[in-house]
Parts: C-alpha cells; structure tokens; sequence
C-alpha cells in the first residue's frame, strides 16, 4: 500500500535526508573515526554505539527514500466547508458527552498526542469530506462503531511547525 502524501511531506522528507547526508552522516563518521582510534575495537562501547548510530541514520535515509518513491500524491484542498486535510475539526462524542479537537492530517504526520489525526485513521475516515453538523458513525473494526457530530471545522495553514524530522 502506497502512503498517501502531500507534496509539503515530500518536501519535508526531502530536506530530512538532505539534512541526514550532510550533516548527520558526516558527525556519525566522525564518531566511528575517533572511536575506532581508541584501540581494541572487541570492547570498545564508544565504537559499538557510533556504529550503531551511524547504521541507524543510513537506515532512516533508506525509509525516507523508499517512501518517497512510493508515495501516493493527494491535494490538502478542501472545500470551505467541509473537513480536510489540514483542518482543525471539533467533534462530539454522542455516548460519552465530550468533546475533542484535532488536526486531520496524512498519515505520515498523524501523532494523537499532539492532536494530529491520520485522514487513515477510523476518526479521519470518518469525518474527511463531512460538514458542520453532519452524524457520522467511526467504524473501528467489524463489531465496534460509535457516532460523532461534527461541530467545528477550521481552516487551519500548515505552518510546518508538525516536522517530520526525527534526528
């Protein structure tokens, strides 16, 4: 399955293995240098761990590649009125009396603990394309569903302030 992304994803991906090659593998090769210098490399942790560091960052420029290249394009275009990507929706949860607010976005972005939903995910599927008042039921698997009511939906900008760079 093919990740859907913003073209803004890849650019954000984009200047994180930029960021990787030039700087981030030049300091592990330096740390595999100085500590392969220290002597016997059979117990030297300093050189375990800068190699570990320094396969871990190669790896991160491989899964940033890999999803680039099979990424999906998708448009953060909405209609005023409706939820979509990039929109800050307030929902009501019907059953329990509450209300939550979060952001929609793809899934490559989506963090629950900053408010970040995954258009992917049972609540994004649910509440994308929907407008203001709109019943929609979250299906979370075969057995299991609960109705929100939508009761906001703001047009937010994608600062770029939700990073995907994880160095």
């Amino acid at each position: 399955m093919h990740d859907r992304m913003t073209k803004k994803d890849i650019a954000r991906m984009e200047e994180e293995i930029e960021y990787r090659r030039l700087v981030v593998r030049r300091e592990a090769l330096e740390a595999v240098k100085e500590a392969r210098a220290q002597g016997d490399l059979s117990e030297n942790f300093e050189y375990h761990a800068a190699k570990k560091d320094k396969n871990l960052n190669e790896s991160r420029i491989r899964y940033l590649e890999r999803m680039i290249k099979t990424a999906q394009i998708i448009e953060s275009d909405s209609n005023a009125d409706e939820a979509g990507l990039d929109n800050t929706v307030t929902v009501y949860y019907v059953d329990d009396d509450e209300t939550e607010t979060f952001k929609l976005v793809t899934t490559v972005r989506g963090n629950s603990l900053k408010g970040m939903i995954s258009i992917d995910s049972p609540m994004g599927q649910a509440v994308l394309g929907h407008k203001k008042g709109d019943r929609v039921s979250v299906k979370v698997n075969a057995d299991y569903s609960y109705d929100v009511i939508i009761k906001n939906i703001e047009n937010t900008v994608d600062d770029g302030t939700d990073s995907l760079r994880k160095f």
